[in-house]
């Protein structure tokens, strides 16, 4: 069993653990302090060691996008060099993110998606703007998520975006075992190659539709208690996805500590605590808000008691990358 350092608390987590949208990055991390110091120079550097790689880029520019001073420091760089599209698609993400918050018109945010998209046709992020603002999976969704496959077909943050807006249509139905949301799932998982990260959506998609559920009081508030997991296709798609895991070999995926969060929430609720333990080890520190607020809890407190239990449960089970 791994022992956590002297440093760490019991459960072995530091005391101020708390949610982190930039995970492991720790180049993206320097990047947004400098941003907030109004530095874009370790920004500029970042952006343009990320290169195409799509689904870093977009993970990257999203965080950044999350500094309140960001559209502005974006402003001031567009003006410095008029034809960045890493500024553009900055500003688009930041403008984006401004109107969620309901402080920029949302036609705004749109206009700027547009030009970051003008500005560099080929990359999926500006889209990816666009699909944050939408509010529900109808076709216009469904035009601009096609745009951002067209531009990479496996791009994992409209993936995710597009699963919880499929997962909120039809709320006020009741529980539905058929939701559509399953088969968008399931489709996406079978059409990304075999190493693609995608092959843990149908978990996402378990997840994004209990949050619907609870919230509408379909499901307990408790997603422990709730049998959303253990029931219907539930437990074939939490094993697939498990066996996946641990055969998974590309370790290096900028967004794969957030599907780590979403599969450890699920063995949680499953009730299969030595997998959740294994799943654990490998998150370390690094929780994510989504599932663990889910359906509204404070997500680093629903983690810590998740997290406790689940290593009780499978400390004397041998771990997958465990000592």
């Amino acid at each position: 069993m791994l022992l956590p350092p002297p440093s760490l608390g019991p459960d072995g987590l530091s005391p101020d653990t708390v949610p982190d949208p930039a995970l492991d990055d720790d180049r993206l991390g320097a990047a947004r302090a400098a941003l907030a110091q109004g530095r874009r120079q370790p920004v500029r550097s970042l952006l343009a060691h990320t290169g195409d790689d799509w689904d870093r880029r977009a993970h990257r520019i999203a965080v950044l996008a999350l500094d309140p001073c960001a559209a502005a420091r974006a402003d001031e760089w567009l003006l410095a060099e008029p034809g960045s599209a890493d500024a553009a698609a900055l500003l688009a993400l930041a403008r984006v993110r401004r109107a969620l918050r309901g402080e920029e018109d949302p036609d705004a945010a749109r206009a700027a998606c547009l030009a970051s998209a003008e500005a560099a046709p080929a990359d999926p992020t500006p889209w990816l703007g666009l699909l944050q603002l939408e509010r529900t999976g109808g076709a216009r969704a469904v035009r601009i998520f096609e745009e951002i496959r067209a531009r990479h077909p496996d791009h994992h943050h409209a993936h995710h975006l597009m699963v919880a807006l499929l997962a909120d249509r039809r709320a006020d139905g009741g529980p539905d075992p058929l939701h559509e949301v399953y088969d968008f799932a399931a489709w996406a998982a079978e059409q990304a190659p075999a190493d693609s990260p995608l092959a843990i959506l149908p978990v996402v998609a378990h997840a994004e539709r209990y949050r619907v559920l609870a919230g509408h009081g379909f499901a307990p508030a408790d997603p422990a208690a709730s049998g959303h997991w253990r029931e219907g296709r539930a437990p074939d798609v939490m094993k697939a996805a498990f066996d996946w895991w641990l055969e998974w070999e590309h370790d290096d995926h900028p967004r794969r500590l957030v599907d780590l969060n979403f599969l450890a929430h699920a063995k949680v609720c499953e009730g299969r605590g030595a997998e959740a333990a294994a799943l654990f080890q490998r998150i370390g520190r690094h929780l994510t808000r989504r599932p663990w607020s889910y359906p509204d809890r404070d997500p680093a407190e629903a983690f810590r008691a998740a997290r406790a239990g689940a290593l009780r449960t499978g400390r004397s089970a041998r771990w997958p990358g465990g000592g």
